[in-house]
């Protein structure tokens, strides 16, 4: 190598070979400790392999809990009415109820011919609603008149007969009276006449029997047309032409037990049940509000009808009836209602606040800030920060941003409740 040059050394110099022995033989691995290298190593393997267990395990347990719904219970959010500035001592839901609700049947068992109603058809007191097969009915009913005829005709008779031995009676004493006949005569003439008298009265009584069965063969008769009891809407119709109806179950057969419904529009209030806990705060007459869920930004004024005087046990709640003080063809049997009860009643309507009323439990505090969750069509709850209205209303706050009325929103959300988890309504309140 020239010198002056800095090269590595390569194999085959002589400096590479003539390396000391000594050295590679500390390179050496003796047999023990290659045994206990490979014993460490197994050892390590296993430790990684129940490692990698459990952190399987734990990751599907994750899965499985975390990936699961959460049951929650849900509110709907409803918009504040006119009054809901103050005066709203007591919320409580319910629904819309007919006082005055009949299922129309026929009063015999028979073959419907002709159904004349549909859903939602407004019918007036004794309109015909149906009709029955009555070709038997009809017969009976002639028969009856039949036999009213006959009877008026055995009446006439027998009168006749009684003015002819009445007649003959009179001549037979005069007769006796000159000696031209026996006394025995006129006692036969005067017998005849008495007994023409008892058949008179028995014609008089045959026709009365008769004229009664005309009449209930007319009642018959009458029962194969269904008419209407009073004026109302009709929310069902249960039975189709052909069908048998009867005023009685058939036990198990093809017999229907009703031809429709009716419900009498304007005896339509909300029964609502109210926690007996604060049962005393709600009076008879008290003025109140109510909100259909199916219209939250309308306001109807109503007041307390009446306080049932029964608790339900499995509830701890009584019922209350109220009435709706307007009229609507929007308001149905059995929508969901929610009623406020007012410690008095405003001369004067100020305008509803801005926002949305939701239950006080609805809001919760998620690092330091208010928030609410909402329940999405897609079954996951969306956290929302909120900024409650100062205002008192009750159970209710006040929200004017973020939630919009009809939204969910979750009661009492539990601490494990993230933004974006799967949930489950159960129970939903309203």
């Amino acid at each position: 190598m020239p010198p002056g040059t800095d090269l590595p050394p390569r194999l085959g110099d002589p400096e590479v070979t003539n390396i000391d022995a000594n050295l590679l033989s500390e390179l050496r691995i003796e047999r023990d400790q290659r045994e206990d290298n490979a014993a460490a190593s197994r050892r390590w393997v296993w430790v990684a392999v129940v490692l990698l267990v459990a952190a399987s395990s734990v990751g599907a347990g994750w899965w499985f809990f975390a990936g699961r719904p959460m049951a929650v219970q849900a509110v709907a959010a409803v918009a504040p009415g006119v009054s809901s500035g103050g005066g709203a001592v007591l919320q409580a839901t319910g629904y819309v109820t007919a006082r005055r609700r009949a299922t129309v049947s026929t009063q015999i068992t028979g073959t419907l011919t002709q159904v004349l109603i549909e859903e939602g058809d407004r019918v007036e007191k004794g309109q015909v609603l149906a009709r029955l097969e009555d070709s038997a009915l009809k017969a009976a009913l002639n028969a009856a008149r039949a036999n009213v005829q006959a009877a008026e005709a055995q009446g006439v008779q027998a009168r006749a007969q009684l003015v002819q031995a009445q007649a003959d009676s009179r001549r037979t004493d005069e007769l006796v009276a000159q000696g031209m006949i026996t006394k025995q005569a006129a006692e036969q003439a005067r017998t005849t006449a008495a007994t023409y008298v008892a058949q008179l009265d028995a014609r008089l009584r045959e026709g009365e029997a008769a004229r009664a069965q005309l009449a209930q063969a007319k009642v018959n008769f009458d029962y194969t047309v269904v008419r209407a009891p009073f004026s109302g809407v009709i929310t069902e119709k249960a039975a189709q032409v052909g069908e048998i109806v009867s005023p009685l179950s058939a036990g198990g057969g093809f017999t229907r037990t009703g031809v429709g419904t009716i419900v009498d529009m304007d005896s339509l209030e909300v029964d609502v049940d109210v926690n007996e806990a604060y049962i005393g705060q709600v009076k008879p007459d008290m003025p109140a509000e109510a909100v259909l869920d199916a219209y939250p930004d309308w306001t109807i004024p109503a007041h307390v009808v009446a306080i049932v005087p029964a608790a339900d046990r499995g509830k701890a709640t009584v019922k209350v009836r109220v009435a709706m003080e307007k009229k609507d063809a929007r308001i149905v049997p059995d929508m969901g209602v929610r009623v406020s009860f007012l410690g008095q009643k405003r001369e004067a309507a100020a305008p509803p606040p801005k926002g949305v009323l939701v239950p006080a439990q609805a809001v919760v505090q998620r690092d330091g800030r208010a928030v609410v969750f909402v329940v999405g069509g897609d079954g996951r709850a969306a956290q929302l920060a909120v900024t409650p209205a100062p205002q008192d209303f009750g159970t209710m706050k006040l929200i004017p941003q973020a939630v919009k009325a009809g939204d969910r929103v979750v009661l009492s959300p539990p601490d494990s409740l993230r933004d974006g988890a799967a949930v489950k309504v159960r129970d939903e309140a309203r």
